[in-house]
Order: structure tokens, then sequence, then C-alpha cells
């Protein structure tokens, strides 16, 4: 069962979150996602565990706890959703931005 854990002080990293949930049971992975730009952690991350009646006794024992100040969520990790859309990028129809030499 893959977990999600919400609300994870900033400064917690992969080990600190597999130690918090070694107590209840085998852990497969941890995953601590970092942002893209700062490369530190997002607050939150994603615990898979492979047997569900650990993961269910973690979830119950490990949800709103304390942990530096922050009270944890955790959840059972939901699948994620399709983003759709037309990707990111530079749309011509809402204007760049920036310097518009048209209207010198």
């Amino acid at each position: 069962m893959r977990l999600f854990i919400g609300n994870l002080p900033h400064s917690y990293n992969e080990d600190k979150v597999r130690e918090i949930f070694a107590e209840h049971g085998e852990i497969d992975n941890v995953a601590v996602p970092t942002d893209r730009y700062t490369n530190k952690p997002r607050g939150f991350a994603f615990v898979e565990m492979p047997n569900d009646e650990e993961a269910k006794a973690a979830i119950e024992a490990v949800h709103g706890t304390e942990h530096d100040g922050r009270e944890l969520r955790v959840e059972e990790a939901r699948p994620q959703r399709e983003r759709g859309g037309r990707g990111g990028g530079f749309n011509r129809n809402r204007g760049g931005g920036g310097y518009n030499r048209d209207r010198w």
C-alpha cells in the first residue's frame, strides 16, 4: 500500500521519514519530492509498505502526531490525476509580457 504523508516538516529527508514508519512494519520505498528550483523538500512524502495491515496500522499510529511543531497527515495515496491540457509554454493568444515594440 502506498501512503501519502502531508504537512511534513521541510527539514525531513527520506531517512527521517523511514525512521518514523519503520516502527510500524516493513518499508519498500520512501520518496520525499523536492522543489525543482531550490532542491528543498516540498513538505510531503510517499511511503510504500508491502503489507496492507501494517500500512493501515501505520496510518492509525502516525496520523495526527506532531513532529517539529507540525501535525502529520497520513492517508492512503490516491492515484495521480490526468492533467490534460495543451502543456506549458508561451501562449500567443495571451501575450508574452515584457517589452512590446508595437507599443512605442
